[in-house]
């Protein structure tokens, strides 16, 4: 069934009215027989990757361990040498069961385009390039009608999200499989908490604090002889358009919850950042620390930190305030207000939630079901790309302008004769956002 909205003018009020946030953001449907069908009608189920990275490589090694029979088939990325030692990664760890990977060498497809051919060629398929490119995979595959796992943030700009979202409901219509690697949906803990707040036992969430405070990521020197195109889509994490900004990139788990447990998205949010730390031509555009106050229909107040900066305080986590009592994701607890100690897990022996997603994935396609994050995945990178909005310009940013502006960071149609949209200047720097100067919509 179509939506009944026009994505382009959606308000907050009729996001939230069209797709409630479920408990572990998972619908379950029932998937036609001919729909759940592999390529070449096997048990085996195919999967090409799209994106060769670390958490690509990952991704894939997980979606082979999973106990439904897998096969990798295809791969793709904008760099030979990223491909190679992500195939010979995945080659190491499965080197008792080589039949899990078969990736000829005309399975391998390197530059801007080879993600369709990759898709054209498996069942499912795994979206894990730089953030940026996602919208673009994510709506081809859907369009070809495959099974998806997507890394988070599904977007780095709105017209990204709002692309993401139709690309979502025409994966509803075919009753596909998305799932999103916001993982924390898939994790022991988060859901025997979420389970108790559920039942009342800290009331309503009026406040919450939300962090990921830490060092910093890692930085990829220029090398001699690369393009500036070729310098920011190696060192990716620094530039918005590909990356977001580390509130989006890394913090979106932590909002992403504050989403889930409050039950809503924001109605807007203010804030401040900037670059104190992390200031070199290596650091790109992006700042090295944002706080964000999201503001929630129902009176709620999220205050989100996240920090990159070495020798400080590191903390990542998730704390709220209810009515009743509060929650602590440091520690897995639910306590009232007057001390009792409703809930303390110990997470040490439960699940690798990034195993479970796949696990969970896999075995939906098998069994004719339908897990479908896509949605909330696109909500939880518009919540976050609202903080950021809030601390590059300064100012109060509402919801729905967040969703309707149309500044459009990715460059379509590229190639490597192409122009990046930012550019250093004469001593290797790049354009800083400066808020009360930095337009945003």
């Amino acid at each position: 069934m179509k939506s009944k909205y026009n994505l382009s003018s959606f308000t907050r009020r009729e996001f939230c009215k069209a797709s409630a946030i479920a408990g572990g953001g998972i619908l379950a449907t029932t998937l036609p027989v001919a729909a759940s069908a592999h390529v070449g009608g096997s048990d085996t189920i195919t999967v090409a990757l799209v994106g060769c990275g670390g958490r690509g490589t990952g991704a894939a090694i997980q979606a082979l361990s999973t106990e439904i029979p897998v096969q990798l088939v295809a791969m793709a990325d904008a760099f030979q040498d990223r491909l190679d030692i992500s195939l010979s990664s995945i080659n190491e760890e499965f080197q008792s069961d080589k039949k899990k990977i078969k990736v000829p060498e005309k399975n391998r497809f390197v530059g801007f385009e080879g993600y369709k051919a990759a898709i054209d060629l498996a069942d499912v398929v795994i979206l894990t390039t730089p953030p940026g490119f996602r919208p673009l995979h994510f709506e081809y595959a859907v369009n070809a009608g495959k099974h998806i796992f997507m890394e988070k943030p599904v977007a780095t700009d709105a017209p990204g999200v709002r692309r993401v979202l139709k690309a979502a409901q025409i994966a509803k219509e075919k009753q596909l499989n998305v799932v999103v690697g916001l993982q924390r949906h898939y994790q022991t803990s988060y859901n025997l908490v979420y389970d108790k707040l559920q039942a009342g036992a800290i009331g309503k969430i009026t406040a919450g604090q939300v962090y990921w405070n830490s060092a910093g990521v890692w930085v990829k020197e220029r090398q001699p002889g690369q393009s500036e195109l070729e310098y920011q889509m190696r060192n990716w994490y620094y530039y918005v358009w590909l990356c977001g900004d580390h509130i989006l990139e890394q913090h979106i788990h932590n909002i992403d919850v504050a989403n889930w447990f409050i039950g809503e998205y924001p109605v807007s949010a203010q804030g401040m950042g900037g670059r104190e730390v992390r200031k070199g031509p290596e650091h790109g555009e992006i700042f090295d620390h944002h706080f964000v106050e999201f503001v929630y229909p129902g009176g709620a107040v999220i205050a989100s930190q996240c920090r990159h900066q070495p020798n400080t305080m590191n903390r990542v986590t998730e704390i709220f305030q209810g009515t009743k009592g509060t929650i602590d994701m440091t520690t897995n607890t639910v306590a009232s207000w007057d001390g009792e100690e409703i809930l303390k897990h110990n997470a040490r022996k439960d699940a690798n939630p990034y195993q479970v997603e796949h696990d969970k994935l896999f075995a939906s396609i098998r069994d004719g079901g339908v897990i479908n994050d896509a949605d909330n995945g696109a909500y939880a990178t518009l919540t976050a790309i609202l903080g950021r909005m809030a601390t590059y310009s300064g100012q109060l940013i509402s919801w729905d302008e967040a969703l309707k502006s149309e500044m459009s960071l990715v460059p379509e149609n590229l190639t490597w004769d192409s122009e990046p949209p930012v550019k250093p200047d004469a001593n290797g720097l790049y354009p800083i956002p400066v808020p009360g100067k930095t337009k945003v919509l």
